[in-house]
């Protein structure tokens, strides 16, 4: 009785076509309340600091270089991140968002997985502290 039963599985797989979809050769839309990659907009934050605070993953850090003025620089650890969220609605004055459409984030090393957000000049400036030499911003 199980042979027959495999036998018909078989002969209905041959004939029927399969259920996946090939990946990358087509690509399906993200849906619309996919949480993808952080975004940070420099010019709106007031340096709370409420973002790393309450990530509970430790993938945002926020670095102050001058409150007064308004700089900072934010390190997003990509390879961190849970996708929860829970930075962007903790944030007051909507500095953070997560884009539906950057979610395919995959690598084969781990350098891109650290990113700085900010000034250009302010990130060479973090970057040199940083690695102790005068570094180019990535990107």
């Amino acid at each position: 009785m199980k042979i027959v039963t495999m036998l018909k599985d078989v002969v209905r797989s041959l004939v029927k076509r399969p259920f996946t979809r090939p990946y990358p050769r087509e690509k399906q839309p993200a849906p619309e309340r996919l949480r993808g990659k952080l975004h940070y907009n420099p010019e709106k934050c007031t340096g709370c600091c409420l973002c790393s605070m309450e990530c509970p993953a430790n993938a945002l850090e926020l670095i102050t270089l001058d409150k007064k003025e308004k700089r900072f620089v934010m390190r997003y650890h990509l390879d961190r991140c849970t996708y929860c969220a829970q930075c962007v609605q903790n944030c007051r004055f909507g500095c953070l968002e997560m884009s539906p459409a950057e979610w395919e984030l995959a690598a084969a090393s781990k350098e891109p997985f650290t990113i700085y957000y900010g000034n250009e000049e302010d990130v060479a400036t973090v970057l040199a502290k940083h690695t102790g030499t005068d570094a180019e911003p990535p990107g």
